[in-house]
């Protein structure tokens, strides 16, 4: 920095402040009566007083002006509030609450814009009539991204009694809000009593009823096996009674989910890395409700994240927390160093669900020789977005010779991701590529099959 550039600093910061707090400006009702002068001076010439008309007119505009200036509240006059909430869901809309005290005595006409994140859909200036007193006015905005923001200032324009001028301010008043993933889906699971799960309005697996695990003793059915009949309960209750078991709960499941520079691709105006966080919180509902343990991991070319395995639906609030303003790196992931970081975390055996990106798994060379060598002491679901515009562009009709290229590259890629999974199945590993819509229903899906079956 040069030393005139600092002598000027000063001056800048001054000028800066003196325009958004204490500039008065001219209304557009001065202004017309300002250019209305100029006709009336007109009219008076051709009678022979114009400039008495020109000046009696100014005359009468000035004293209003000034007038209306020595009247016009002062800052300490008035004072805002904002009321916000603590948490939204991202794309859902909130109210936002402005309570606004007026102590000047007198009607004040009012302009308000809040500052709002870059995020944020715009409110738009909101205008009004401040009545003497306390008054509250709302509007309503919504995050577009994940994250924790802040709302710093509140502009505040105003006019005094004759209008023809106009006083603006800032009044600082910091607060914050949490902007969570779309957590309908686990909400809408939680709220559910019924023995199957509902996820986007599709019925997924059925809860398993058989298992190594006594759970309850029941009324038998004709569809129940014979060999669960209680014979003890029976005679006690003169009625045939059968145990009921289900899988083994308290087992670990590890949720992995890669923020590298390509889950930041935006599918149906959404990131793949916000698909795959919704679907992970999704599941990690769904497995501390069946009473297992959950640990999360977020990682790209470093760890980002890591939290311990744990139960209980309060364990869910827990990762929502460390999770909810996670953001995808402009770098390439690095799945392997993830990996060796379970590795040394997690002894005891668990199904390790990772979400990452198709292009992650052919690329990663280091990749399939950690799966390889932790696949005996954990189970692996590996889980990819698909990518509609490839499927797209295998089943372009060929008219000419670049589209033939395209589609025969297109194909390519399709049969690079079916060999990988044809390979890891091949050794035990599920891989699972489907369309973002069916993320979530199909990983639960897969867990709960992975439950019914005892792989664990």
């Amino acid at each position: 920095m040069t030393t005139s550039s600092k002598r000027r600093w000063p001056l800048f910061r001054f000028l800066a402040d003196f325009f958004a707090d204490r500039f008065v400006l001219p209304t557009k009702r001065l202004l017309v009566l300002l250019l209305l002068g100029t006709p009336i001076a007109v009219i008076g010439f051709f009678m022979g007083t114009g400039y008495g008309a020109f000046w009696l007119y100014n005359g009468l505009v000035c004293v209003a002006s000034v007038l209306d200036w020595l009247t016009l509240p002062k800052r300490k006059d008035l004072e805002l509030r904002r009321v916000l909430p603590e948490q939204s869901d991202i794309g859902q809309s909130f109210l936002v609450e402005v309570e606004m005290t007026n102590r000047s005595g007198q009607t004040v006409s009012y302009v308000l814009m809040d500052d709002l994140p870059h995020s944020f859909a715009e409110a738009g200036p909101i205008s009004g009539r401040m009545e003497s007193g306390e008054s509250r006015i709302a509007y309503q905005t919504r995050g577009c991204e994940r994250g924790n923001y802040s709302f710093a200032w509140l502009y505040l324009r105003w006019s005094g009694k004759i209008g023809l001028w106009y006083r603006q301010s800032r009044f600082s008043f910091p607060q914050t809000i949490k902007i969570y993933p779309d957590l309908s889906q686990v909400r809408g699971y939680l709220n559910s009593l019924q023995e199957s799960l509902i996820v986007d309005g599709k019925k997924i697996l059925r809860r398993a009823k058989a298992g190594s695990e006594f759970h309850a003793i029941r009324e038998y059915v004709p569809d129940d096996d014979p060999r669960t009949i209680n014979w003890s309960a029976s005679a006690r209750s003169r009625r045939l009674m059968t145990n009921q078991y289900r899988p083994e709960h308290g087992k670990v499941i590890t949720i992995l989910v890669d923020c590298g520079r390509l889950m930041g691709v935006e599918l149906n105006n959404q990131s793949r890395l916000d698909q795959s966080l919704e679907s992970a919180l999704t599941l990690a509902a769904v497995a501390l409700r069946q009473g297992d343990q959950v640990a999360f991991l977020a990682y790209s070319h470093e760890i980002k994240t890591y939290i311990p395995p744990g139960r209980g639906m309060g364990h869910l609030h827990t990762i929502l927390e460390a999770t909810y303003d996670l953001s995808h790196d402009f770098v390439e992931a690095d799945p392997a160093k993830a990996l060796e970081f379970m590795h040394r975390q997690q002894k005891r055996r668990s199904l390790m669900v990772l979400f990452s990106d198709m292009e992650n798994y052919l690329v990663e060379d280091l990749l399939a020789s950690y799966l390889w060598k932790m696949r005996r002491s954990h189970l692996f679901l590996l889980l990819s977005q698909a990518d509609p515009l490839l499927h797209e562009w295998t089943r372009v009709p060929v008219e000419n010779s670049r589209l033939a290229y395209i589609k025969s590259v297109a194909q390519r890629f399709q049969l690079d991701r079916r060999a990988f999974q044809q390979k890891m199945t091949g050794a035990g590993i599920q891989v699972l590529d489907v369309p973002a819509d069916q993320l979530t229903l199909t990983v639960i899906n897969a867990y709960l099959e992975i439950k019914a079956r005892e792989a664990l």
